[in-house]
């Protein structure tokens, strides 16, 4: 399948690859910490930063973009919290507020600068749904870099996150700051969202970090081979739903990608070890079966009396 793509095809094929694996971990932290909405606020608050990092530099420079969504995220993630903390409504529809606010506000700038001398030609719809074919070498060597950073930190910090995640007091006795593992935890995700824009787009990137965690879920009870497993199929369906879109002209990735991720998801409903349903509907069966010859032995043995 490499061997039939272009160098730089192949480039962009590894970088979903690592980006994927990065996202599928960091889904898994964010099942977890029961925020997986929260991935969806903040990839469409990243929009309008994307569009006004375009329109300051005047060119697709994808640093600067890449801050530019950064900072629109992290700012919608403050959004969120304020409101929750100042105000009665609850951290769901806050989150919606901060999602169809920010993501509104992205198609109006959007649209500004699609009428601007030039802007038609900027590629910022790509950033919409994903266009992994648009992406140039520099822009790839950023997306894996920022990808493997985000890996290494998470692979690392293992421990650290278990204890966060699971039994934050006594995280708190042996010194971890809970504030500064919500701090990490919010930068980390923002990042990975940021970077994988331009290959999923801003309304699908949610689907890449949550999808491949529920899998996971169907396949094990340990925190640790959950991570493992999502962080597979995370890059699994990266590098397969990439390299479908390649295959045709102007194909956005990111719904490939989503397919790819749902199809492992449907497996997983189907076949998992763990509640999947065929194991379920033997388990039923088994003790179907186990209730009637309980039955049968009692009824013999009266009939015996």
């Amino acid at each position: 399948m490499m061997f039939s793509l272009s160098f730089n095809a192949q480039w962009v094929l590894l970088s979903t690859l690592i980006l994927g694996m990065a996202a599928g971990i960091m889904g898994c932290f964010a099942y977890w910490k029961r925020q997986s909405l929260m991935s969806d606020a903040l990839s469409h608050a990243a929009l309008p930063g994307v569009v006004v990092g375009f329109a300051l530099m005047g060119t697709k420079s994808l640093p600067v973009m890449i801050a530019g969504a950064a900072a629109s995220a992290l700012l919608g993630a403050l959004l969120i919290q304020w409101i929750r903390s100042s105000s009665r409504v609850k951290e769901d529809a806050a989150m919606g507020i901060v999602l169809s606010v920010f993501f509104g506000l992205g198609i109006m700038l959007l649209t500004i600068v699609n009428r601007m001398p030039g802007g038609n030609q900027s590629g910022l719809d790509s950033f919409i749904f994903g266009q992994a074919a648009s992406m140039v070498r520099k822009d790839v060597y950023i997306m894996a870099g920022v990808a493997l950073l985000v890996l290494l930190i998470s692979i690392i910090g293992f421990k650290e996150w278990k204890l966060f995640l699971f039994d934050p007091g006594f995280a708190r006795g042996l010194g971890l700051s809970s504030r500064w593992m919500n701090s990490i935890y919010m930068a980390v995700l923002v990042l990975i969202i940021v970077i994988g824009i331009q290959a999923v787009g801003v309304i699908l990137m949610s689907a890449l970090l949550i999808i491949p965690a529920v899998s996971a879920r169907y396949w094990t009870n340990s925190f640790l081979w959950m991570v493992v497993l999502s962080g597979l199929f995370g890059g699994g369906a990266g590098m397969v739903g990439t390299y479908i879109s390649t295959l045709g002209k102007g194909w956005p990735t990111g719904p490939f990608i989503v397919l790819a991720a749902s199809s492992l998801f449907l497996v997983s409903l189907a076949f998992g070890v763990r509640k999947g349903l065929l194991v379920v509907y033997l388990q039923q069966r088994a003790q179907k079966k186990i209730h009637v010859q309980s039955m049968s032995h009692a009824q013999a043995t009266e009939r015996g009396r």
